[in-house]
């Protein structure tokens, strides 16, 4: 029997639309996985009654299949469904950590990512790496058709969860299939100086690169009170705000001591749209951890 905490996780960053991601030190999912002749799945914790545990439509029992690994696996939700914080790669980043493990399949974490990546396909339609990579890796992320490539990073960050939901599904539904070439030149320089403030755990330089004019505004729009809350935790000291993966989560970089009151800042905001909200004060953490 093998234990699996892998963290929630922010894809895209605003200007690294399914490309950029990031593992934070909070929240979390914890797996459990033990060898069986079939597998079966047990979902406890944060909205566990909505997620399926048949395998065939759960993220882990893609991973399962795609190790040919069965087992017993029991999935303790730390990380809300439909909360663009990661929640179904946190479970598949889990699982396949645990289950390359359980099995002796001796995949790298890097060779991982895109085995974690068929569970998201269960999801969302489409098997995209850019939660599962920070999940599994850690740290900040580059994921391309390529490969993974990432770094440690130490950079604050608030992550801001409103007491509503976007699906995944219906978030890629809003992105624009063209854009101007002035927006993408834009969208490239702010992308090459984000990376480069990550490089630096240099919260002003990632914030300054977060700010995307494709697909951050029209997913914006599905989240009640996003221009207040932005412009709120602006005001409150933050370096940068956006969209966290496909919402509804808002994600602010700010420094550490700015962090408190970025956080309360957004809650506020949130409250006065009628909206009742969680802020986790956290940072860009470690990727899967064996306990």
């Amino acid at each position: 029997m093998i234990t699996v905490r892998a963290p929630a996780t922010s894809a895209n960053l605003g200007s690294g639309f399914d490309t950029f991601g990031a593992a934070l030190a909070r929240p979390a999912d914890v797996v459990t996985v033990e060898k069986a002749e079939t597998t079966s799945i047990e979902v406890t914790g944060v909205g566990a009654q909505y997620i399926p545990e048949d395998p065939e439509k759960n993220t882990v029992g893609a991973v399962v299949e795609a190790l040919e690994a069965p087992a017993a696996i029991h999935i303790d939700k730390g990380v809300r469904p439909a909360s663009g914080l990661g929640s179904s790669a946190a479970s598949a980043a889990a699982a396949a950590v645990g289950l390359n493990e359980l099995y002796d399949r001796g995949y790298s974490r890097e060779e991982l990512v895109p085995i974690a990546a068929k569970g998201e396909a269960v999801v969302s339609g489409v098997a995209h790496a850019d939660n599962v990579a920070p999940a599994i890796v850690g740290g900040f992320t580059v994921t391309t058709p390529n490969g993974t490539h990432g770094v440690e990073t130490g950079v604050p960050l608030v992550a801001c969860l409103p007491d509503v939901a976007v699906s995944t599904r219906d978030a890629r539904r809003v992105v624009p299939e063209t854009a101007s070439m002035e927006d993408v030149v834009e969208t490239v320089g702010n992308a090459a100086t984000l990376t480069i403030g990550m490089c630096r755990s240099d919260p002003e330089l990632v914030g300054e690169g977060m700010d995307d004019p494709v697909v951050t505004p029209e997913r914006a729009r599905l989240i009640t009170g996003y221009d207040d809350v932005r412009e709120a935790a602006f005001e409150a000291g933050a370096d940068g705000v956006t969209v966290s993966g496909a919402g509804p989560t808002v994600l602010a970089v700010c420094t550490e001591s700015d962090r408190r009151h970025v956080a309360a800042a957004m809650v506020d905001a949130f409250a006065n749209a009628g909206i009742e909200s969680r802020a986790y004060q956290t940072r860009i953490g470690r990727g899967a951890t064996v306990l």
